[in-house]
């Protein structure tokens, strides 16, 4: 119980920093483009976790970081969607051989790289051993040049998903108040533990009536994990549920752009903040070049 308060102590000082948000600016505390790597995932599809990475990335990148984001939902990419971006090649182009990361990547808002990734293909749901060195290879030119690099897994727990969720730095893990997405959050939180040996995922709750709401899945999970698993769930934050988000999408921008006062805004703006200061004082797992080299190591 006493780990719970901890961490319920440790939410609420993140609340505090959500409500100073509007009077203290985002700020770039990762020093002299130290490149961080967070994979942003889900258990479940339709908790909004694409939208999670690209209002972040639009906020963290206003805010002066250099971010890229990698569309590593190989078989249903959108994130370019997300954007209003029409990419001319793909991560397709890639594996197959016929252009290179550099020719691949495209430029989004506020300076945003985004390396996209093709839709309907499904000989690219399960990377080969070939297919991950070239990766590893392709990503080496990419060393040093970000402050952030955003991975937009696919939902749920296939290879793919594990596969570039061990390899990040760390783990953000979206989900939503709604039972089945609570049970599948855990369900890949549980995987990435016990056969992985992942100890340590941040969590933020989307589609929330208020932060109470967020605060209760944030308990759930970690009464649950204390009992069943050796892991931390640290709180980042929550969505508040805006039906905006729709209209968000259908013109092809973020919230944090198009509805820059709304309360979901506000939330994103201050996720990134608190992503920003759990990467700066927390030890992550190695340096990007280590990120790079742990994509071949899992097959």
């Amino acid at each position: 119980m006493s780990m719970l308060n901890d961490r319920l102590d440790q939410a609420e000082t993140l609340r505090s920093l959500t409500r100073n948000f509007s009077q203290s600016p985002l700020q770039t505390a990762v020093p002299e483009r130290t490149t961080r790597v967070v994979s942003v995932t889900s258990g479940k599809g339709g908790v909004g976790k694409t939208a999670v990475a690209a209002n972040v990335a639009f906020a963290l990148a206003r805010a002066g970081q250099k971010v890229l984001i990698i569309d590593a939902d190989l078989g249903l990419a959108n994130m370019d969607v997300v954007f209003g971006l029409s990419p001319r090649y793909n991560l397709n182009h890639f594996f197959a051989g016929e252009r290179s990361l550099e020719e691949i990547v495209v430029e989004g808002p506020e300076g945003i790289k985004i390396l996209p990734a093709g839709s309907g293909v499904q000989a690219t749901t399960h990377l080969s051993a070939e297919q991950k060195l070239r990766l590893m290879d392709g990503m080496e030119s990419f060393n040093g040049a970000f402050d952030l690099v955003l991975i937009d897994t696919e939902a749920g727990i296939s290879e793919n998903v594990t596969y570039f969720n061990v390899a990040a730095q760390e783990i953000l893990v979206v989900t939503s108040p709604e039972p089945t997405a609570i049970t599948d959050a855990y369900a890949l939180m549980k995987l990435l533990s016990i056969k992985f040996h992942e100890k340590r995922f941040n969590l933020v709750v989307n589609s929330v009536k208020d932060e109470d709401e967020a605060l209760g899945v944030y308990r759930k999970l970690t009464m649950v994990s204390n009992r069943y698993l050796d892991i931390s769930i640290d709180y980042l934050g929550c969505i508040v549920f805006d039906k905006r988000m729709r209209e968000a999408i259908s013109r092809q921008k973020v919230m944090v752009d198009l509805f820059p006062r709304t309360r979901a805004a506000n939330g994103f703006e201050a996720l990134a903040h608190n992503l920003t200061a759990v990467l700066a004082n927390v030890r992550v797992k190695g340096t990007a070049q280590f990120f790079w080299k742990r994509l071949l190591s899992f097959e």
